[in-house]
């Protein structure tokens, strides 16, 4: 089941909320709504990435489990914040910011170096579970798959 809560009057935020599962394709809709078309292929890839994870490696596949996400947008930079119910995450290395590589030898990893190829602002809150993703679409800025 998907809720949703339009932006009302006043508000900066919209927020939708799902149980744990991998058929995306609505949800993503929903989220990309928003973005000019042109823009959308590249930031669905990047947010059905960041989603997977969130189901995933966050929520272990749980259908018991909620992911959360809210969206805005301010001036012309889209945000999304995405949290999932799920425990530590073993690429804790994420944490400090800097711009790693993928981890050859390990599961993780290739997904966040995705996430930071798409999105302007990547940031992982291991404590709240929270992973923050911002574009900025401006006229000097064009999408990477046109």
């Amino acid at each position: 089941m998907i809720v949703t809560s339009v932006r009302p009057v006043g508000r900066k935020w919209s927020n939708l909320s799902f149980t744990s599962t991998l058929y995306l394709a609505p949800v993503l809709d929903l989220l990309l709504k928003e973005v000019p078309p042109e823009w959308q292929p590249e930031l669905r890839l990047g947010l059905q990435e960041a989603l997977v994870n969130a189901v995933k490696h966050g929520n272990s596949l749980d259908p018991c489990k909620q992911i959360t996400v809210k969206f805005s947008i301010v001036a012309q930079s889209y945000w999304w914040e995405i949290t999932d119910q799920g425990q530590d995450v073993p690429c804790s290395s994420w944490d400090n910011g800097d711009e790693p590589t993928p981890c050859h030898d390990l599961e993780c990893g290739r997904g966040f170096y995705i996430l930071r190829k798409i999105f302007d602002h990547v940031m992982w809150d291991s404590h709240s579970h929270q992973l923050k993703l911002c574009k900025r679409l401006d006229s000097t800025v064009k999408p990477l798959f046109n």
